[in-house]
């Protein structure tokens, strides 16, 4: 809640100075539900971007959540009428409170629900608050998109204090860092993800091998 509130009002207000009409900025946080990637719709619309446009950068953008839905296989068996609405509000903060759920309770689909739900409430009801306040106040906004990055620092924060194992953390850092170097900014987030990818299944079939040969 603490969380999504201030960031949805954020999207709002941003939604609004750029000119976006204020029901379809709310109707965006119900049927779209992409945070990050509303930022960039709104960014983009702002821009003149055409459709085409907007389309391919969110599906670029929100590359990761294939990762996301591969680590849920599992945990979503047998979810039954939840299912599709758990595929659908599976957001980067909900993936880090249903992946960080305690062992007894990582099975719970009616909780996983219930968070999902509730993460998607908070979000509509900052998108609300945003946009009235985008729409009856003057201020200068400059700055307040970082907002999201700055929700994503604390989420992997609080990654690294549940998990305790370094690995994964020192993984994804070197990947970035050099994504952000070698690779132009339309490709940065995939290939970062990607090479992530490669190098944890690859040390994870390195493991699997040396526990054979033991």
């Amino acid at each position: 809640m603490f969380g999504y509130l201030p960031l949805g009002a954020a999207y709002g207000i941003l939604a609004v100075e750029v000119g976006v009409p204020w029901w379809a900025a709310v109707m965006m946080s119900l049927v779209i539900y992409a945070g990050a990637g509303q930022f960039l719709a709104v960014a983009l619309l702002a821009a003149g971007a055409g459709l085409m446009e907007l389309a391919v950068a969110t599906l670029m953008l929100n590359s990761r959540h294939l990762f996301y839905g591969l680590s849920l296989l599992k945990r979503f068996q047998g979810a039954g009428w939840r299912k599709p609405y758990l595929i659908f509000a599976l957001t980067d903060e909900t993936y880090s409170l249903i992946t960080t759920l305690p062992a007894e309770r990582a099975g719970d689909q009616a909780l996983a629900f219930r968070v999902s739900l509730l993460n998607q409430a908070w979000w509509v009801l900052g998108s609300i608050a945003g946009v009235l306040a985008g729409t009856t106040l003057a201020f200068d906004s400059q700055g307040i998109e970082f907002a999201l990055t700055a929700l994503f620092i604390v989420l992997t924060l609080e990654q690294a204090r549940r998990l305790r194992r370094w690995l994964p953390f020192a993984i994804a850092l070197f990947t970035g860092l050099g994504a952000l170097l070698l690779l132009p900014d339309r490709h940065l987030l995939l290939g970062a993800i990607g090479a992530a990818s490669l190098i944890l299944l690859l040390h994870y079939r390195l493991g699997r091998n040396l526990e054979a040969s033991a």
